[in-house]
């Protein structure tokens, strides 16, 4: 097992320097004049080649690469040319708000789409499977932002009972959390029923019920063990989309997290937070990938990583 992270570990490295100097390239790309952003648009011309020099861009595109890398290695991500304040601590500000988004929409989501998922396969064919399978499909195919626009004008205002904006305390996180897993449970739960379906047909779990096993035990021991491998991907990726995707839902509810960040960064062109946040989410895409492959061995011994 060690070896195995280890090697993984490993392999992040190239994959890492090849989605940086991407991101290098693509934000060069971008229009506009990074020194006179930084500068201020009332800036002379004199100010915009002094901020030119202090930021390095009068130097060669390699040059001004490899001293962007290894500041990135170094956890030195430059500062922002908006505030002026280091990249990383802005960077940190936003974090456990997106954090916690994606963790209480990534929670309720998983649970209830597994539990529907499994209640439809085991309903299959009758009213209850059509009826979920129709709700989730609904689900799936509601934008989260129209979603959020009717909990705001339609739960929120008139009872006030949650803030529409911001996050100044736990019960805030109800609507976005549910905006942003509202499509992951609907997803979850057809996937689930999908591979719970598929697994139940396999010769083993025939061989179960013939031996006349009782029938929860085969449901949970056998079908669903197995059901869960695929399953277990699913959620690795939902949760990348969470961390990732939640930029619609977090500008709908002024949530102050990365993705309002972002979309702040683009506005205004601040190219060392755009590259720092892209850099971010490829490393946290990266980092679950790993964690998945790590939860195939915990949830069935017989897979062996090699």
């Amino acid at each position: 097992m060690l070896s195995y992270v280890v090697r993984r570990l490993l392999e992040m490295i190239p994959v890492l320097l090849v989605v940086s100097l991407l991101v290098f390239g693509f934000i060069k790309l971008l229009p506009g004049d990074p020194a006179r952003v930084y500068a201020g648009q009332d800036a002379t011309m004199q100010a915009i080649a002094a901020a030119r020099v202090q930021l390095g861009l009068d130097k060669p595109l390699p040059t001004q690469y490899f001293h962007w890398l290894n500041g990135l290695i170094h956890g030195d991500l430059g500062i922002t040319f908006r505030t002026r304040q280091p990249v990383t601590e802005v960077i940190a500000k936003s974090f456990m708000p997106t954090f916690w988004l994606a963790l209480a929409g990534f929670v309720w989501s998983v649970i209830l789409g597994l539990l529907v998922g499994v209640f439809a396969a085991l309903k299959r064919g009758k009213w209850q499977d059509w009826t979920l399978m129709s709700a989730a499909i609904g689900g799936i195919s509601v934008p989260p932002f129209w979603l959020g626009l009717l909990l705001i004008q339609f739960v929120a205002m008139p009872f006030g009972i949650f803030s529409v904006s911001g996050f100044n305390q736990p019960s805030d996180i109800v609507l976005p959390a549910f905006t942003l897993g509202a499509s992951v449970a609907a997803v979850m739960a057809r996937f689930t029923r999908s591979a719970f379906l598929e697994v139940a047909q396999e010769d083993y779990v025939r061989t179960a019920n013939s031996k006349g096993l009782r029938a929860r035990l085969v449901t949970w021991k056998h079908i669903m063990r197995n059901a869960l491998i695929p399953v277990i991907t699913m959620l690795g990726l939902q949760f990348g989309f969470l961390l990732g995707g939640s930029i619609v839902v977090e500008r709908v509810f002024s949530w102050p997290g990365l993705g309002w960040l972002l979309i702040e960064s683009i506005q205004t062109q601040d190219q060392p937070v755009i590259q720092a946040l892209v850099m971010l989410f490829v490393l946290e895409f990266i980092v679950i990938n790993l964690l998945v492959d790590l939860l195939y061995a915990v949830v069935n011994p017989a897979i062996r990583l090699r």
